[in-house]
């Protein structure tokens, strides 16, 4: 087969869900009110965090990480999918190709890590409730950030340059979303098996030992929710674990279908499917999982706006003097 040579000069076209869509005028408009809604929902609590002192507590700050990381993973792919479809045109350089890909895999790498440095932190708080303070003091906090972000840093990184580096055949259509791993490597010329059997087992060894350590945490958690006798206190505790876990489905259960599943099982559509999943739906959905059942939360985010509410009237009150 021929090899296309001028990829770095002309990049790739994103043959993505829009393109495929029997309505995808329909669907742009779902998947705007979407992105819309992860932004304004993500962006709130972030605020709502770092302006409320009560939130400055482990679980809240581990959660501000994951409302950022959703932040930025929905507006690294979402705003050029909407953009090209409104332009008519799908391209993409091959270095907007590769860097898009390396911050998807980044930010998704760091989620996936830090959800189950969250399970450890609710763990620790429902189990060993009078050691929390010492077992997730701040600097044990910032390191498990520190550690999600360095370590899908460095997967990022060699995968990335391993991927790019493919010679890459006459076709330039990505029938994907978004730059990822699975659909570029089906434009490779080169013998790819090697490298995709290496995808799959750094895959597992990067999403299974996380999601073990999950799942063990939140069973020690049923357990003592189940002995707990106030009613309210299990109420409270079985309310936030699943949240968490509802967020770890959705995460997990879309990242493994992506890069856990062999490649021969993949198909365009299903694909596209998951990718806007992780991408958009994932990200809308989060804060509002956290946030809405959760009293402090929003209790936080009432003295919030209380206090906006307050230093606007006060400057209406200066101006009138």
């Amino acid at each position: 087969m021929e090899l296309y040579n001028s990829t770095l000069e002309s990049g790739f076209i994103l043959v993505g869900i829009l393109t495929d869509s029997g309505s995808p005028g329909l669907l742009h408009t779902t998947i705007s009110v979407l992105y819309t809604l992860a932004l304004t929902s993500n962006g709130l609590l972030l605020l709502v965090i770092t302006m409320d002192a009560r939130l400055h507590v482990p679980m809240y700050l581990l959660l501000s990480q994951l409302s950022l990381m959703d932040l930025m993973l929905t507006s690294v792919v979402i705003p050029k999918t909407l953009v090209d479809y409104l332009r008519g045109e799908n391209a993409i350089s091959f270095e907007g190709c590769a860097l898009q890909m390396f911050l998807v895999l980044t930010l998704g790498g760091a989620e996936g890590l830090l959800l189950a440095f969250m399970a450890y932190d609710r763990y620790v708080a429902i189990c060993h409730p009078l050691n929390y303070m010492v077992l997730m003091r701040p600097r044990i906090c910032w390191l498990m950030m520190a550690t999600s972000w360095t370590l899908a840093f460095l997967n990022s990184v060699i995968h990335t340059s391993y991927t790019m580096h493919f010679p890459f055949c006459m076709t330039r259509e990505i029938r994907h979303l978004l730059c990822e791993i699975p659909p570029l490597l089906k434009l490779a010329c080169a013998e790819t098996s090697r490298y995709e059997f290496m995808v799959y087992v750094s895959g597992s060894i990067f999403l299974m030992p996380s999601l073990a350590a999950i799942l063990a945490s939140y069973t020690f958690v049923l357990v003592a929710v189940l002995h707990m006798s106030s009613g309210e206190g299990r109420q409270k505790a079985l309310l936030t674990c699943s949240s968490h876990l509802t967020v770890v489905g959705m995460y997990y259960g879309a990242a493994m279908f992506m890069y856990v599943q062999p490649s021969s099982y993949h198909s365009p559509r299903q694909d596209n499917i998951l990718s806007v999943f992780y991408t958009v739906i994932t990200p809308a959905l989060n804060p509002l999982i956290y946030s809405l059942r959760n009293k402090e939360v929003m209790g936080a985010f009432r003295r919030v706006l209380g206090r906006f509410s307050f230093i606007q009237d006060g400057g209406c009150h200066i101006e009138a003097l």
